[in-house]
């Protein structure tokens, strides 16, 4: 695999991140505020990552620890939740 560049665009991919966390939580029937709790981190950083940002406009980066968490509660493999990096593009 190439290396990323520093112009990645991190947010459409955190965005899918957000999305495929928000999709599984509605399958299993859970509320924001629970998966937050069952994983240990706060309500406004479970929010913020499923709108795939931390601050507006920039993209979130969660801990690896975090994402092992939201896995388990989830009952996800890890996989499963990380969206797989676009390709390289010849213009990166």
């Amino acid at each position: 695999m190439a290396p990323l560049q520093p112009t990645y665009s991190w947010m459409p991919y955190m965005q899918r991140l957000g999305s495929n966390l928000r999709q599984r939580r509605l399958e299993i029937g859970l509320t924001q505020e629970a998966v937050a709790v069952r994983a240990g981190i706060s309500l406004f950083t479970y929010v913020k990552l499923e709108k795939g940002e931390s601050n507006p406009g920039t993209p979130a980066n969660p801990r690896l620890q975090t994402l092992l968490a939201l896995a388990f509660v989830l009952d996800a493999h890890l996989e499963d939740l990380v969206p797989d990096l676009d390709p390289p593009s010849a213009d990166r």
